[in-house]
C-alpha cells in the first residue's frame, strides 16, 4: 500500500467524522518534518510499518476530535512556537489581529501592559517579544495554564511576570494597557463550537455565564481602578458580543472613546477603549 493510499482512507473516515481531512497531512507532515516537496514525494511510495502505525495513531486520535495542535504539541502564533496542550486554548489568528492592533497603536516605548486571563500565554509573549521595553505582567485563574505560559515564555526568550489571579482579585499594579482574550461563548451557543475544541479545549477558558458577558463584565466594573489614567483597554470578543460589550465599557468609562472593530472576515472581534 502507497502512503497516498492510506492517507486517503483515513481522509475519508475524517470527513465521515466531521472532521477537517487535511488535518491528517498536517499533522504528519509536523511530527516528521516534512516540507510540502517532500511530502507529495513521498506520496507514491510504498509505506513503511513504522509510518503506517504513525498515520494510525494520528488518525485515531483526530476520529477522537482531538485537535492536531494538541497531537503536535504547538502552534505557531505570531511567528513564535507556543507549546498547547489540553490546559490551555489553542491560539487563533482572531486573536493576533488584537495583538497586531495593539502594536500599531502603541509605540516603542517603555510602558506596562497587563494580559488578564493569558492562557498559554500567547499575547503577552508576543507583546513581549515585539516590545522587549514594555513591562508585561500575564495573569490567569488557572495554575496549569500559568505553567505552561511560563515555559512559552523561557522558550521565546522573553521576561513576562506571571500571577495566578481572578480576573483583578490579586493584581495590586495599574498599567498603561489592559488586555484580554476572556471566556466569552456561551453555553447557548454551544452548538456552533467545533468538536474538536468541545471535546479537548479546557471550557475554563471557553465558556462564560450571563450569555457569554460575565466576564468582561467583571473586568468594566474593576479596570478602573488598574488602569493609568491615559490608559487603553484592549478586548477580543464574540462575533454577537459588539454592542453589549461596547455599551458596558462606555458605562463603566464614561469620559473614553469605546470603539468595536471588525476581524478580517468583518465580523465584531475587538473592543478598544481609549481616549481618542
Amino acid at each position: 500500500m502507497t502512503y497516498a493510499q492510506l492517507f486517503l482512507q483515513y481522509e475519508l473516515e475524517l470527513e465521515k467524522a466531521h472532521e477537517e481531512p487535511e488535518s491528517l497531512t498536517f499533522t504528519f507532515r509536523n511530527l516528521k518534518g516534512l516540507n510540502m516537496t517532500e511530502f507529495v514525494l513521498l506520496l507514491r511510495q510504498e509505506i513503511t510499518a513504522q509510518d503506517q502505525e504513525l498515520l494510525a495513531q494520528i488518525a485515531k486520535r483526530l476520529l477522537a476530535h482531538e485537535p492536531a495542535q494538541y497531537i503536535i504539541g504547538c502552534e505557531t502564533f505570531h511567528d513564535l512556537c507556543f507549546k498547547v496542550d489540553k490546559r490551555v486554548l489553542i491560539p487563533r489568528p482572531e486573536t493576533a489581529e488584537l495583538v497586531d492592533l495593539i502594536l500599531e497603536e502603541n509605540a516603542d516605548s517603555e510602558l506596562s501592559l497587563l494580559d488578564l486571563g493569558t492562557g498559554s500565554g500567547a499575547i503577552a509573549v508576543s507583546l513581549a517579544h515585539s516590545r522587549p521595553a514594555w513591562q508585561v505582567m500575564a495573569s490567569d485563574i488557572s495554575q496549569d495554564a500559568l505553567d505552561l505560559a511560563g515555559e512559552n515564555a523561557l522558550a521565546n526568550k522573553v521576561q513576562v511576570d506571571f500571577l495566578q489571579s481572578d480576573v483583578f482579585s490579586r493584581i495590586e499594579e495599574s498599567f498603561a494597557i489592559i488586555v484580554s482574550n476572556p471566556p466569552y461563548i456561551s453555553r447557548a451557543d454551544k452548538e456552533e463550537v467545533g468538536l474538536n475544541v468541545l471535546t479537548s479545549e479546557p471550557h475554563l477558558a471557553l465558556f462564560a455565564k450571563e450569555q457569554g458577558l460575565a466576564v468582561y463584565r467583571r473586568i468594566a466594573e474593576g479596570a478602573e481602578s488598574y488602569l493609568k489614567s491615559n490608559g487603553k483597554i484592549y478586548l477580543e470578543i464574540g462575533y454577537k458580543q459588539g454592542l453589549a460589550v461596547s455599551q458596558m465599557f462606555q458605562a463603566a468609562f464614561p469620559d473614553k472613546r469605546v470603539r468595536v472593530l471588525p476581524d478580517q472576515f468583518g465580523q465584531d472581534r475587538m473592543v478598544v477603549v481609549d481616549d481618542g
